[in-house]
């Protein structure tokens, strides 16, 4: 019985770390990096748009950026690396914007 619950307990920690340590599981983006766009660009393009950003980097294979959005919430967002589409923006784990 003991030796069944070590094995079972070694399983358990051996599937919890086949997970990607930085990936929160928020949004996921499936597009080769060869066609990203470079993240540079995608900052560029926001603060254009009025954007103040804070930190931006990758997180599940899509753009995560924390800022503040046009309107003035302080928020998290991730994107799509090829199209900048934007997929998700939370405010403190409020979902407010979600694309269809």
């Amino acid at each position: 019985m003991k030796l069944r619950l070590i094995a079972l307990a070694a399983a358990i920690a051996a599937a919890g770390s086949a997970v990607p340590a930085s990936a929160t599981g928020k949004m996921t983006c499936n597009a080769p990096q060869a066609q990203w766009k470079s993240m540079d660009s995608l900052q560029a393009k926001l603060k254009k748009e009025g954007w103040q950003l804070r930190k931006a980097k990758v997180d599940g294979g899509c753009y995560e950026v924390y800022g503040t959005d046009p309107d003035g919430n302080r928020v998290e967002a991730y994107f799509h690396p090829v199209s900048f589409k934007k997929l998700l923006v939370s405010r403190r784990g409020e979902v407010i914007f979600r694309a269809k």
